[in-house]
C-alpha cells in the first residue's frame, strides 16, 4: 500500500511507493509541488511514466529513496511529458530500454518542457542486439536539462544522447547538457556511435540553441564524431575531452560557438580535436594538446564542401572564426579536407588568427589538400615553419613552455600572447557525473590479476578458469591437456605454459575456446595441437561467438607453437563471429604450420555497410609455413567515413608457402579490403601467394617497406574507389626467384 502524506498548507503530496503497481496507482493523479519517492531496491521490468504539470517553483519530482539505491534493470526505461518535471537519484544498469530510448523527454505526443534529469547514472545498459539502434537520452520539447549524470559503457548503435529536432515545438529548444560524465564508449566499428548529437541533417538549417557545458568525455572512442552538431546556434564550451578518440565535429548548421573547451589526447592514436563545416562558426579559446588523429579525426580541420550541397553532405565553410586556441602537439592541422571530385568548394571569407602552435617534435602540421586562399591568417605563432600559403600570417619562432595554476602549459615570455587566456578555467572529472557512483576502467588488463598454478589435466584446467578472476593468469604444469570440451572464456584470462613449450594441448571438440561477451584471452608459450580434433571441416583453435557479442574482446596469442591444424580442410586458428568486435587481435613470436584454413579470419561482415571484425590486427616475429588458406582475411566493406580502421601491422614475419588452398578464394597470402592502415615491413615470404590490398574508402595508408619476396609475385594493391587520395607506398623491397610468368 502506497504511503501519503499531505502537507496542508500547500496540498502537495510526497508518495513514498514500494512497487509498480503503488506507483501506477498515484501516477495520473500528480500535481504541481508533489515529490514521489521509489523505495531502494531493484526494480525490474519497469517503464516509468512521469506525467504532469508542475511550476517553476513547485515542480513535480520523482526521486530514489537513496541516490544510487533504486537499481531499474530488465527492460526499463523513463518518460517525462508536461512541465516542470524532475527525475534523479535513479541507476539504470542489467537491462536496456524496450522503446528508443532510456530515458526520453516525451511520452507519444506529449513533449516535456523545463523539465530535469539529474544524478541519474546509465551503466553498460544495453540492447543484446549491438546492431539494434537506440538512443540512451533522448530531448525533446524545449528548456529541458539533462545534468550531473553519469553515461558509460554504450556499446550497442546508436547516439548515446541525441537532441530531437523533429517537430516544431522541438526546435529554438535551449535544451542545457552539463556536469555529465561520458564514459568509456568503446569503439562500435560502424557509423552510429556518436556520444551527442544535436539535430540530425534533415533539419540541419534549423537552430537548436543547445548548450553543452561543463562535461568530461572520457574515452568515448564509438566514432570519428564524438559530438556531431548538426544544427545551429549551439554553444559547446568548457567541457573537456580526454584520450577520446574522435572529434568535435560541426557537421552541419550554422553559427555555433566552440569555447573554452580542453583536448587531451596523450598521444593516443586517433584522438582527435574540432572539425569546421558550414557557416558562421565560431572557435576560441580552446586548448588541444597531444592529439595524434588526422583527416576527419585531426586535431584540427576544415573541411571542403560540396557545390550547391544538398543539405545532407558537404555545406562549404563561409565566415567561420577560429582564434586564440593554443595547439601543442598536435599532430595534424588540415585545412580544405575532403577534397575530391564532389567536395570541391574551398573554405571562403574565414579567419584564422592569434593561435599559438607548438610542436616539440620539430614537425610542422598543416596540410593544404586544396586553394586556401579563402582563409585570412594573422596574429598567430608557431614553432616550426608553416605552409607557404600561409603566407606571414604565422610567425615563426622558438617558444619554451610552462605549467600554469589550471595545470595547461603556456609560453614562458610574456611577449607571446597568441593562443588561450590564462584565465582558462579546467574541468575536474570529480566535478562531474555523481560522487556515489564509481568512475571505473573501462576493461581489465591482461595480467593485472593473481598467479594460479594448474596441473596437467583437462579437469584442472576447466576448474581454474571458472574460479579466475578477470585479469588472472593460469600457469599450467608441463605435460598433455586433451580438453574434451569447448572451453567458454566470459572474462579476461591469460593461459600461461609454466616453461615454454613443455605444455601440450589438444581438444576433440570442433573449437578449443570461444569468446562470450566480457571474455578476452591471452595464450603464452603453450604447444596446441589438432590432432585429437573431430574429422569435420571448419575446426578451428579460438572462436568468438558465432553472432550476438555486444562487447568488444582482445585477443593474444604469443610464444607459441600450433600444428597438425589439418585433420579435414578449413581448419582456422582463429574466427571472428558476425558482429564480433575486437579492439585488438596480435600474435607475436609464434611457430604455426600444418594448417589447412586461415590464420586470421576476420572477414564476417559482407554487407558493405562500413561495419569490421577488428580494429587492430598485429602480426609481429611469427614463424608460418604450409598454409593452405591466408594468415589474415580482413575485410571491411561500404563508403560510410565515420571510422578509424581497420589497423594491420606485419613486421619480421618469416612466411613459407602460404595460399595455395583451393578454398583460399582470395588467392592471397594476406588479404586486406578496405583496411585504412597497413604497415607490411621486414618480412620474408616465400614460395607463397601475393599481397592483396584493396583500397575502397576513406584515405588508405599501406606502406610495404623492406620486405623479401621470394618465389612469390609482387603485392597487388588495388585502388576500387571512384575519389579521395590515397597512399601506396611499396619501396626497398627485394623480388627474387620470380617465375617467367
Amino acid at each position: 500500500m502506497a504511503c501519503s502524506s499531505v502537507n496542508s498548507n500547500t496540498d502537495t503530496n510526497t508518495y513514498v511507493v514500494e512497487d509498480q503497481q503503488e506507483y501506477q496507482a498515484i501516477a495520473n493523479k500528480l500535481v504541481a509541488g508533489d515529490t514521489v519517492i521509489l523505495k531502494n531496491g531493484t526494480w525490474t521490468d519497469f517503464e516509468i511514466i512521469l506525467q504532469g504539470k508542475g511550476t517553476e517553483d513547485a515542480p513535480i519530482t520523482l526521486k530514489a529513496e537513496t541516490k544510487g539505491k533504486v537499481i531499474l534493470s530488465g527492460e526499463s526505461s523513463l518518460k517525462l511529458a508536461g512541465d516542470y518535471l524532475v527525475a534523479s537519484g535513479l541507476v539504470f544498469k542489467d537491462g536496456n530500454t524496450p522503446s528508443s530510448a532510456v530515458i526520453e523527454f516525451r511520452n507519444k505526443d506529449v513533449l516535456a518542457h523545463h523539465s530535469r534529469v539529474t544524478e541519474v547514472v546509465i551503466d553498460n545498459f544495453n540492447n543484446p542486439d549491438k546492431q539494434e539502434s537506440d538512443y540512451w537520452v533522448a530531448f525533446y520539447g524545449r528548456h529541458n536539462r539533462l545534468d550531473h549524470s553519469h553515461i558509460a559503457g554504450k556499446r550497442n548503435k546508436g547516439v548515446t544522447v541525441a537532441v530531437r529536432l523533429t517537430t516544431e515545438a522541438s526546435q529554438q529548444n535551449y535544451h542545457r547538457i552539463d556536469h555529465n560524465y561520458f564514459g568509456y564508449r568503446p569503439t562500435f566499428g560502424s557509423n552510429g556511435g556518436e556520444t551527442l548529437r544535436i539535430g540530425t541533417s534533415h533539419y540541419s538549417l534549423t537552430d537548436s540553441h543547445t548548450l553543452v557545458e561543463n562535461n568530461y568525455f572520457e574515452h568515448t572512442d564509438g566514432e570519428v564524431e564524438i559530438i556531431s552538431v548538426k544544427s545551429g546556434k549551439n554553444i559547446i564550451r568548457g567541457n573537456v575531452f580526454y584520450e577520446a578518440r574522435g572529434t568535435l565535429t560541426l557537421r552541419h548548421g550554422n553559427g555555433n560557438i566552440v569555447e573554452q573547451n580542453v583536448f587531451l589526447g596523450n598521444g593516443v592514436p586517433h584522438t582527435g580535436g574540432i572539425r569546421i563545416i558550414n557557416r558562421d562558426q565560431v572557435v576560441r579559446n580552446n586548448y588541444l594538446e597531444g592529439l595524434t588523429g588526422y583527416r576527419f579525426g585531426g586535431g584540427f580541420t576544415i573541411m571542403n564542401g560540396v557545390p550547391n550541397s544538398p543539405i545532407n553532405r558537404y555545406h562549404q565553410v563561409d565566415n567561420a572564426t577560429v582564434e586564440n586556441n593554443t595547439f601543442i602537439n598536435v599532430a595534424h592541422f588540415q585545412l580544405a579536407a575532403g577534397s575530391d571530385a564532389e567536395r570541391t568548394a574551398t573554405p571562403i571569407n574565414s579567419v584564422i588568427k592569434n593561435n599559438l602552435i607548438v610542436n616539440e617534435d620539430g614537425k610542422q602540421p598543416f596540410t593544404a589538400f586544396d586553394d586556401i586562399s579563402g582563409i585570412t591568417f594573422s596574429g598567430n605563432v608557431a614553432n616550426t615553419e608553416v605552409l607557404a600559403q600561409i603566407g606571414t600570417g604565422v610567425a615563426t619562432q622558438e617558444v619554451s613552455l610552462t605549467p600554469h595554476d589550471n595545470g595547461l602549459r603556456y609560453p614562458t615570455s610574456s611577449a607571446v600572447t597568441a593562443g588561450v587566456k590564462h584565465d582558462l578555467s579546467v574541468l575536474s572529472k570529480d566535478q562531474t557525473g555523481v560522487t556515489w557512483y564509481p568512475k571505473t576502467p573501462a576493461s581489465v588488463s591482461f595480467d593485472s590479476g593473481k598467479v594460479h598454478q594448474v596441473e596437467a589435466n583437462a579437469i584442472a584446467l576447466q576448474n581454474a578458469i571458472e574460479q579466475a578472476a578477470s585479469g588472472d593468469i593460469l600457469e599450467l604444469a608441463p605435460g598433455e591437456f586433451t580438453i574434451p570440451k569447448l572451453v567458454i572464456i566470459d572474462k579476461t584470462l591469460t593461459l600461461k605454459a609454466k616453461q615454454e613449450g613443455q605444455t601440450q594441448v589438444s581438444f576433440e571438440r570442433t573449437a578449443l575456446f570461444e569468446i562470450h561477451d566480457g571474455g578476452s584471452l591471452k595464450i603464452d608459450g603453450l604447444h596446441i595441437s589438432g590432432q585429437a580434433s573431430p574429422d569435420a571441416a571448419g575446426n578451428s583453435v579460438v572462436r568468438t561467438q558465432k553472432w550476438g557479442m555486444l562487447k568488444n574482446y582482445r585477443f593474444e596469442l604469443i610464444n607459441a607453437t600450433l600444428s597438425d591444424l589439418d585433420i579435414n580442410h578449413s581448419f582456422h586458428v582463429f574466427v571472428s563471429g558476425k558482429g564480433a568486435f575486437a579492439d585488438d587481435i596480435t600474435l607475436r613470436n609464434n611457430t604455426i604450420s600444418n594448417v589447412t584454413g586461415d590464420v586470421l579470419q576476420l572477414n564476417k561482415e559482407t554487407e558493405d555497410l562500413g561495419i569490421y571484425n577488428a580494429e587492430y590486427v598485429t602480426l609481429e616475429n611469427n614463424t608460418f609455413t604450409e598454409i593452405e588458406g591466408a594468415l589474415v582475411k580482413l575485410y571491411r566493406g561500404g563508403t560510410d567515413e565515420s571510422t578509424f580502421g581497420p589497423h594491420f601491422e606485419m613486421t619480421n614475419n618469416k612466411v613459407a608457402t602460404v595460399g595455395f588452398g583451393k578454398r583460399n578464394h582470395e588467392q592471397a597470402s594476406v588479404f586486406l579490403h578496405g583496411v585504412q592502415v597497413a604497415n607490411i615491413t621486414n618480412n620474408t615470404i616465400e614460395q607463397s601467394r601475393p599481397l592483396v590490398i584493396e583500397h575502397t574508402v576513406g584515405e588508405p595508408k599501406t606502406h610495404i617497406i623492406n620486405n623479401v619476396f621470394d618465389g612469390t609475385a609482387e603485392p597487388l594493391v588495388t585502388e576500387l574507389r571512384v575519389k579521395g587520395p590515397h597512399t601506396a607506398v611499396l619501396q626497398n623491397n627485394k623480388m627474387i626467384n620470380q617465375s617467367a610468368e
